[in-house]
């Protein structure tokens, strides 16, 4: 939206005080030419030492606060209102927003929760940035208890002044997640990433001067109006009720006559000019845009296979489960859709439900290959391998029979390790065999398929604290396509 109109840019430019120029340019120049002189000098309440920044030291603080703003979804345009004392902070922020294109929006510190949810949903501000606390007041907590108020708002960050870069940011468990999963990938997505192409979704796509009525953006269309009535000088409503009042009692007493002229005169410009600017003009109204875009409808079925007989102990299962949750959680991160199927086996496997499949024991031997033929049957019952991404892991403790294992080597490598996109085994034993892994005939078995470059990795795991290096192991960013074994 225009702040220097264009009948005013013309002459401003002529005159030399208009150059298209942003602050962040001449931030920019005085680092070339200067970058060692002092730019800031902050002064802290109490005994604390200033903090002084060279132009140097504040473009490298005002580039990582803006690379923090882009990593947080903030582009041109959108809004960052921040409530912040006279510190360093709120000129680098400042100054991050233009370098991004956002727009700044300081508010004065001394506002409180009702003036200030007024003020961020009027100006639809996407991130909020406030003190920990500043003169005894507790500016986070109420940040905190604003943000359920707020539909705009997606991220609160939070200055505590302390350390020499000070911002803080209070993330949602989504926004966690991405930073916690986020140097991770599944491992070859090549072969059916999109299985439907042929969805259309609308999608948000900026705005329009022209739509349908229930498109009406009302928040939009009254900043526009506010900014145009500011800057065309429209007399506020106020401003006429108190000339009325003040002619009122000029006529009543009848003491100035020359005064009461003139408010008379006053009063007929302003409502003139009432007329003339309307509160809100056509050049005002604003509608959300929309674009049908396409939406992928990807999917993904995770197999979660078990060995449940007597000997897998409380303490093996919760190894298992623990890792099983950490990979589905994983790749719900990846697909909109994603199916969880229990197998569990001792000597014969089924498919059961989650309480299940944690916390029901068995008594029999072990035969593995039962549960990859559970899996194949469900597969070729629900799962079309066209449509659907397909990702199984395995937990066990003990040896398979060995006559079972020619059986098992040829059911992964013909008909389970073609048709899934990644295969886990994960071998969970007691706490006390650490550092003395026996090697079973199953782990045996499963090396001579985890080759490097096959979708299949291995591991063991002892106690909790394997269960994310393990994790973060298999799916690190340079080894998603490599399998392997690791003891």
């Amino acid at each position: 939206d225009p702040v220097l109109l264009a009948p005013r840019l013309v002459p401003m430019k002529e005159r030399g005080l208009w150059r298209d120029e942003t602050i962040d340019l001449y931030v920019r120049r005085a680092v070339e030419r200067c970058p060692d002189k002092t730019a800031i000098a902050a002064y802290a309440p109490g005994d604390a030492p200033p903090v002084r920044l060279t132009y140097r030291a504040l473009d490298e603080r005002v580039d990582r606060i803006a690379r923090s703003l882009a990593a947080l979804g903030v582009g041109r345009g959108d809004v960052v209102a921040f409530q912040l004392p006279n510190r360093w902070e709120f000129i680098a922020l400042a100054l991050a927003c233009v370098r991004i294109g956002a727009v700044a929006n300081p508010v004065m510190p001394i506002f409180r929760q009702h003036e200030l949810t007024f003020m961020l949903t009027f100006g639809e501000a996407k991130v909020f940035v406030v003190p920990k606390s500043f003169r005894r007041f507790d500016h986070e907590a109420m940040a905190r208890a604003m943000m359920p108020d707020l539909p705009h708002l997606r991220h609160l960050v939070v200055v505590d002044g302390e350390g020499e870069d000070s911002f803080h940011f209070v993330l949602s468990r989504d926004e966690f997640l991405d930073i916690f999963l986020d140097d991770l990938e599944l491992p070859d997505l090549a072969k059916k990433t999109i299985t439907k192409s042929d969805n259309v979704l609308p999608a948000r796509a900026g705005y329009s001067v022209s739509g349908s009525p229930s498109n009406l953006n009302l928040v939009r269309t009254m900043r526009n109006s506010l900014s145009r009535r500011i800057a065309l000088n429209r007399p506020r409503p106020e401003d006429i009720r108190l000339l009325r009042d003040e002619i009122a009692e000029l006529e009543a007493s009848e003491n100035d006559p020359v005064r009461l002229d003139f408010l008379r005169r006053e009063l007929e410009r302003q409502l003139r000019r009432t007329r003339v600017i309307p509160f809100i003009d056509p050049v005002d109204v604003r509608f959300n845009r929309f674009e049908m875009v396409p939406k992928p409808a990807t999917q993904a079925v995770m197999f979660c296979l078990m060995d449940v007989s007597g000997s897998m102990t409380e303490h093996m299962k919760d190894l298992a489960k623990r890792f099983f949750m950490l990979l589905y959680l994983f790749i719900a991160r990846r697909y909109r859709d994603v199916d969880i199927v229990f197998i569990r086996h001792t000597h014969h496997a089924q498919e059961v439900d989650e309480e299940t499949f944690f916390h029901s024991t068995e008594s029999g031997g072990t035969v593995v290959s039962t549960a990859l033929d559970e899996m194949n049957r469900v597969v070729a019952s629900r799962y079309p391998t066209d449509d659907w991404n397909i990702y199984a892991a395995q937990a066990s403790d003990v040896d398979n029979i060995v006559s079972d294992n020619p059986r098992l080597l040829r059911l992964l490598e013909n008909d389970i390790l073609p048709l899934c996109q990644y295969f886990a085994y994960l071998e969970v034993g007691e706490e006390t065999d650490i550092g003395h892994p026996r090697e079973t005939n199953l782990w045996l078995t499963y090396e001579k398929v985890a080759d490097p470059g096959r979708r299949f990795a291995m591991r063991r795991v002892r106690n909790r604290g394997d269960i994310f290096p393990v994790f973060r192991n298999l799916f690190a960013r340079d080894q998603a396509t490599v399998g392997g074994s690791t003891a």
